[in-house]
Formats: structure tokens, sequence, C-alpha cells
């Protein structure tokens, strides 16, 4: 069997990892493979614990607010703003009851397998040291932000997550660089994160040469079918490329537009993401940290300290707005008061968002040939490993792990939707 993947991020090189541990022969093509991506500069955690769809009630009652606040947690471009009106409608609709119970059910699911493939994968990498299993720690100036979130947490509670309550105190002892801002806590212990997200993409990508399977160069318009029912893609410069027997799209926020020439619509949107990254931050943290009323997350990795978050809707063409990285930074100071961000390193990448939180996993509607692996939005890293296990299983007709049904790219076969 050959299979061409479609994308060299985290996700096309996890799903390629699996095919050649089975003895398949796979071929990566990304238009720009060597090219910076969100699974470079992700905020490296490994967040099984994120089971709860972006789409609540309280999120959407805060929407406005948050919109008017140009450096605050979510903006949308005013030249983009209408295209995103099927996205945010369905958006909305996620956050009935009904619709989240069925989006964490899911979720739960593909979360309870992430340390049974990722641990393997990074141990095949040579990266076993890369991955610290240190929990999380949630911190809330407010009590009243604390209180707004009570719902959710019992919610994860429910679906087998360990959440820890703790005062502002109890907080501060498990991390002294926090301020007195800081007023009540959560602890998650299932969740890790890794030493630099940059470096699994570069491991997995030595990994995979090492063994034959190729990763070119080529800009993809769509997929060809040949009179014998192999497939081979459409290439924007060099015309097709080699027949293959599978074709497995993977090219996160760019995957929507090919899965809508196939045949397949899709709400797939850009969620832009900031950080910065600071080489000597001047303060000691032992685990990723969320600023949960704020919405952005600080990370002790190898090459400093990430500060990330903020979710900005303007396409894939729209120019970076550094801004908001440095907003988060700025942030940041307010709970870790001797942060230094002298020699700050500013990043912003494209998350592949999808609005009810779940990403596309399995077959084309109209090509059996063709399978979707893209949609992962904040957890590609969290998911790309098991995602790989699942691509394979489909593959090579086996009962896959997890139930794809609420993952399938069908839920999007209206235009309404």
């Amino acid at each position: 069997m050959r299979v061409l993947v479609v994308g060299s991020g985290i996700v096309g090189l996890a799903v390629a990892y699996r095919l050649v541990k089975a003895g398949v022969s796979v071929k990566v093509v990304d238009r720009d493979p060597d090219g910076d991506r969100a699974s470079h500069g992700n905020a490296g955690g490994i967040a099984v614990t994120e089971v709860v769809p972006a789409a609540t009630p309280q999120v959407w009652r805060r929407l406005l607010p948050w919109m008017l606040d140009p450096l605050g947690p979510l903006t949308v471009r005013p030249a983009h703003s209408l295209k995103l009106i099927p996205w945010f409608a369905r958006f909305k609709r996620s956050a009935t009851e009904l619709e989240m119970a069925r989006i964490m059910r899911a979720l739960a699911a593909l979360n309870a397998r992430v340390y049974e493939d990722l641990i393997p994968m990074l141990n095949d990498l040579g990266l076993h040291g890369h991955l610290h299993r240190k929990g999380a720690l949630t911190v809330y100036e407010t009590e009243q932000g604390y209180r707004r979130d009570a719902a959710e947490w019992e919610s994860k509670r429910c679906s087998g997550i360990d959440a820890t309550e703790l005062t502002g105190n109890e907080a501060r002892e498990m991390e002294p660089a926090l301020g007195a801002l800081v007023s009540r806590a959560v602890f998650t212990p299932q969740w890790s994160h890794v030493s630099d997200p940059r470096q699994i993409v570069i491991a997995l990508g030595e990994w995979l040469r090492s063994r034959q399977a190729s990763i070119v160069r080529g800009e993809v318009m769509g997929v060809v079918t040949r009179a014998d029912g192999r497939v081979a893609l459409q290439l924007a410069d060099s015309g097709t490329s080699a027949d293959a027997d599978y074709v497995v799209i993977a090219a996160g926020a760019w995957s929507g537009s090919l899965a809508r020439r196939i045949g397949d619509p899709v709400l797939l949107e850009s969620e832009r993401g900031y950080n910065s990254t600071l080489p000597d931050p001047g303060v000691t943290v032992g685990r990723q940290l969320i600023f949960a009323e704020r919405k952005f997350v600080a990370t002790p990795l190898s090459v400093g300290l990430r500060i990330g978050g903020a979710a900005e809707f303007g396409g894939l063409r729209s120019i970076p707005n550094y801004r908001r990285a440095r907003a988060l930074v700025e942030s940041a100071r307010r709970f870790l008061p001797n942060l230094c961000s002298a020699g700050a390193i500013d990043w912003a990448g494209h998350r592949p968002a999808t609005p009810d939180s779940l990403p596309v996993i399995g077959e084309s509607r109209h090509h059996a040939r063709v399978l979707y692996a893209f949609g992962h939005g904040h957890l590609g890293l969290t998911q790309a490993a098991t995602t790989g296990r699942l691509i394979v299983e489909r593959l090579l007709g086996q009962t896959t792990t997890v139930d794809l049904t609420p993952f399938r790219i069908s839920r999007f076969r209206n235009r309404e939707d």
C-alpha cells in the first residue's frame, strides 16, 4: 500500500509515523515543509483535560465584550466578519446542553488514549525525557471568575478529570513566582507539557526520512482519480504526483479548501494564536500555568518561558498583529511580578478551528480513497499521535480504538450548518 499525506505539521507527520510503523509506503507533501507552522510554536501543553467545547453559554455571553477589546482574548478582523457568519452560527448551536454533552463524550474518548499513543511515539523518536507530567495550574484573580467556571469544572470531573481546588496561597506554594493577584486556583494532575514542540516535529521528520519516507515540497490543489481507482495529487506547479492507493488530508487550517474541492463542505476557520517566548524570564515556573479569566497560558520550555493565547479570526492571509503577543506578556506580568521580557521572540500561527471543537477524522463522503485528519484547534499536539493511530486503523480495515462517528466530515453536509 502507498499513501500520500498532505501536510507536514504535527498531525500529518504523526499519521505518516503510524503508517510507516504499519509497513505502509508513505510520501508527505507540503507547500513549505521547512517553514514555520502552528506545530512549531504552540504552547507545548498535552491538554488531556480539555474536554469541554469552546462554545459554552458562558463564553457565548462574553464574546461581544471580548471582541470590542482589540487586544483581548478574541478578535475578528472586520474584513473577515461576514465570512464567519456560518461558522459562528454553528458555534452558537454547539453551546446547547445536549450538544455540549455529545461533544464532551467524544473529546473525552479521544483524549483518554493520548498517553498510550504519545509516549511510545516519543520513545521511538528518542524524546522520552521531553514529556513532563507535572500537571497544570489554572489560576483565577477573582472569586467571580472562579465561580463562573464552577459548572465547567464539575463537567470535567464527571468526565474523569482530576481537579483539585486551591486557595491563592496554596497555588503560590506550588508556584512561588505567582504574585498576590492570584486568589483561587485548580490543579489538574493529568495535564503535562513537552520541552519544545518544534523538536518533536523535527524528530518526526528525521525519523520518517531515516525509514525511506519522503517529505517533499508541493502545493496541493486537489485529488485526481485514475482509471484503475488509484489516486494522485494535483499540484500547482508540477502537474500531478505519483499515484497512490490513498490520500490523507492533514494540512491544518489549509485543509478546508481541499475538502471542499473534493466535495465535502466543512466549517473550518483559522483561529490565529500568538505567543512570546522569553529566553531568560527571570522567574521559575514548574508546570503550565493557565490564566483562566484572560485566556492565556505560560509554559516552561527548554527554549524559555512561552506565554501564549488569543484567538484571532481573520483568515489565512491577514497580516499578524504582534501587538497581541506583547499584550500577553504584559498580562502575564500582572500574575508573575518579576517577569523579564528582554529578548522576547514573538510568534503567530494558524490553528485549524471547527465550530464544535471536534477534529475531522475519517473518510471523505465523496471519495473512497481520501481520508481526513484536521481541525484539532488547540489540541493538535495533544491528539496527533492518537489521530495517527485512528487513521491507520481505518486504512487497514480494523475496528477503530475510538468511535469515529462524532468526527466524520458528514456532520457538515448541509451548507446551512
